[in-house]
């Protein structure tokens, strides 16, 4: 059973660092992304295929957004699980913001986000908070799944190393969502 002074233990202290700096500074994912960018504006190697390896990212960070509010709504989430949770989803809004830009300063056309329902997330089976943070778990695998089959395949090595450190990012989500659970939150040497 998770309790929510655990909870609170186990997010509060482990406060991820975010990528925002203080005084309202870009992030260092915006950075780099804007650096890529202005690299291939310069001649730097592009591909036409970096583009849609940036909207597929850019699709990831639509259904984790959607994702954290179907849990957000759920009224399952006690409050310190919640504040995590909104955090969480301000992460995956800050990655779409700044894929969305990139993809347009690169010529291409950033795809839109889903309504809600259009994901097919499984909310009658959320009958609980651990529940809730499985399904996060899951779609947070996903992404790191995703992410790590994107680094390589990026032509622009800028590009490349953004992705990597949303792979990060995405990473420390699952792992405090499995330590939460009570599960290992370092279940492998190697993510996958």
């Amino acid at each position: 059973m998770i309790y929510q002074s655990r909870l609170a233990s186990t997010f509060a202290p482990a406060s991820r660092r975010n990528f925002i700096g203080a005084g309202g500074k870009l992030s260092a994912l915006a950075v780099a992304l804007l650096v890529g960018s202005e690299r291939m504006a310069k001649g730097a190697s592009s591909s036409p295929n970096d583009v849609g390896i940036l909207n597929t990212a850019l699709g990831l960070e639509y259904e984790g957004i959607a994702a954290y509010q179907v849990g957000a709504e759920s009224k399952l989430l006690k409050p310190a699980t919640l504040k995590v949770a909104v955090q969480f989803q301000s992460d995956h809004k800050k990655h779409a913001e700044a894929l969305a830009s990139t993809i347009v300063k690169l010529g291409g056309s950033p795809e839109s986000a889903k309504k809600t329902a259009d994901y097919n997330f499984p909310t009658s089976k959320l009958k609980t908070q651990a529940d809730v943070l499985k399904f996060a778990a899951g779609l947070e695998q996903g992404a790191v799944s995703a992410y790590l089959g994107a680094v390589p395949a990026f032509a622009d090595r800028e590009l490349a190393k953004v992705a990597a450190s949303i792979l990060g990012n995405e990473a420390q989500h699952l792992s405090l969502l499995l330590n939460a659970l009570g599960e290992n939150p370092d279940p492998a040497a190697f993510v996958s």
